[in-house]
């Protein structure tokens, strides 16, 4: 596919900077369409003078969104949240607002669209998130069959809400829980991995209208991961089993902080696998070797050592 001009909704997020890197590396002209442009303006320096631009957009408002859309050869979607607060919630950001972006996407004649929900999206999973999602592809695939739907396990880089939780978790208690005594399985992926699927996507037109499941080259149960974390940061603590019970009303109690680390949905997630499908596409068909948690993970669980900016 020839390189132009893409609009990626989402761009200042975790996995959106490394995506619009990737692009601008790539020679793309990079619209960033964020809630606030002024946190995306760090991303310019991704690229030449004027080939990032970040634009004020409400992804809820479908004639903002065909405005930035309108003569872009491609779109990206990475919006997504994690909990709801007001009205950002699963529904209007996950199903409505990514219907809104592919349906302007098809109107604008976008060559290719690249949508990232997430590993485990289902219309019978119990969290909403999970239903979530899938609604959200469903949506996108009615209204642009050839879009491409990435789903991602965990996600692990430097900026990640996962290793960097349990991190300080070690560093400033004595126990870290396994809820269901750490056997619910995950294969992280790391953000550069997915940025460089994001921009694959876009460029091979054999991966129109397909989904790619992204995980990492190791499956590991929570307990190991937390095993590792552990031995990581170098510290002592007890790994504490407990029933899922325990892990819903946690999250029921933790919910109502302004940034939760863990929400009663988000505990229900915690008790299905979230792992590629054997039969699912992957990395590898988009040409990606994936990177090891191993390799880069260490490098900022250092912060929560002992002595550490971080340890408290």
């Amino acid at each position: 596919m020839a390189v132009g001009t893409v609009v990626v909704f989402g761009g200042s997020g975790f996995i959106g900077r490394y995506a619009v890197r990737r692009l601008a590396a790539g020679g793309w002209r990079v619209i960033v369409a964020v809630r606030r442009p002024g946190r995306a303006a760090f991303l310019q320096t991704a690229g030449d003078v004027g080939q990032i631009v970040a634009v004020a957009t409400d992804i809820s408002d479908e004639h903002q969104v065909r405005e930035r859309i309108a003569g872009a050869d491609a779109v990206v979607n990475l919006v997504g949240i994690l909990y709801e607060r007001g009205q950002r919630t699963f529904a209007r950001l996950h199903v409505e607002s990514a219907e809104n972006i592919a349906r302007a996407a098809a109107a604008a004649g976008a060559r290719a669209m690249v949508h990232v929900s997430a590993i485990g999206a289902s219309d019978r999973a119990p969290s909403s998130y999970a239903r979530s999602k899938a609604a959200g592809e469903k949506a996108v695939k009615a209204a642009m069959p050839d879009a491409v739907i990435l789903r991602p396990s965990i996600v692990f880089g430097p900026e990640d809400g996962f290793f960097n939780l349990f991190g300080r978790l070690a560093a400033r208690s004595p126990v870290i829980p396994l809820f269901g005594g750490g056997a619910t399985r995950f294969q992280p992926v790391y953000v550069d991995d997915v940025a460089a699927a994001v921009t694959a996507a876009l460029d091979d037109d054999g991966a129109r209208g397909r989904t790619f499941e992204l995980g990492g080259p190791v499956i590991s149960t929570f307990r190991h991961l937390m095993e590792f974390i552990r031995r990581e940061t170098r510290r002592r603590v007890v790994l504490l089993p407990l029933p899922f019970a325990a892990a819903r009303l946690t999250g029921r109690l933790l919910e109502r902080l302004p940034l939760p680390p863990l929400t009663y949905d988000q505990a229900l997630l915690l008790e299905s696998d979230n792992v590629v499908a054997p039969d699912a596409a992957t990395l590898k068909d988009l040409g990606i070797e994936a990177t090891a948690p191993e390799l880069v993970v260490p490098s900022y669980l250092t912060l929560y050592r002992r002595g550490g900016s971080a340890s408290g």
